[in-house]
């Protein structure tokens, strides 16, 4: 499973999904790994904690996205590689997640993660809820 560097700004990473196509890669920006490497530095973070990223129910639209470190992976988790970065996805988010982008804004508009989902139907003003 290869990691495509998509220009300078991002990598795609293959799901390993048996009949996933390109187009439902999970897709990095490198201002987000940076920023995570950055917030895993400042917080003491040791770098064999894997970031865990995933979906919830909640939120003004239905779903949320949840992001921080976890020390260890679970049985049904999918481990991904973002540049030295161990991405943690548990089974039922993956379907949410598929072909989704995790980008760092630090913008006018505000400061944090964001996720670009393709397979997202409506979304709240926030950013931070959708719904498929």
């Amino acid at each position: 499973m290869a990691v495509a560097i998509l220009g300078t700004d991002a990598l795609s990473i293959p799901t390993g999904i048996t009949g996933a196509d390109e187009q439902d890669n999970i897709t990095i920006t490198k201002k987000a790994i940076a920023q995570v490497k950055e917030l895993r530095a400042q917080n003491g973070i040791p770098d064999d904690h894997g970031l865990r990223v995933g979906v919830k129910g909640g939120g003004c639209s239905g779903l949320s996205y949840t992001l921080g470190f976890d020390a260890a992976s679970n049985e049904t988790d999918l481990v991904l590689d973002a540049d030295g970065i161990k991405v943690l996805i548990d089974s039922k988010s993956m379907f949410y997640l598929m072909g989704v982008t995790l980008d760092f804004s630090d913008g006018l508009m505000g400061r944090g993660f964001v996720f670009n989902n393709p397979s997202a139907t409506k979304t709240c003003g926030c950013g931070s809820s959708f719904g498929v």
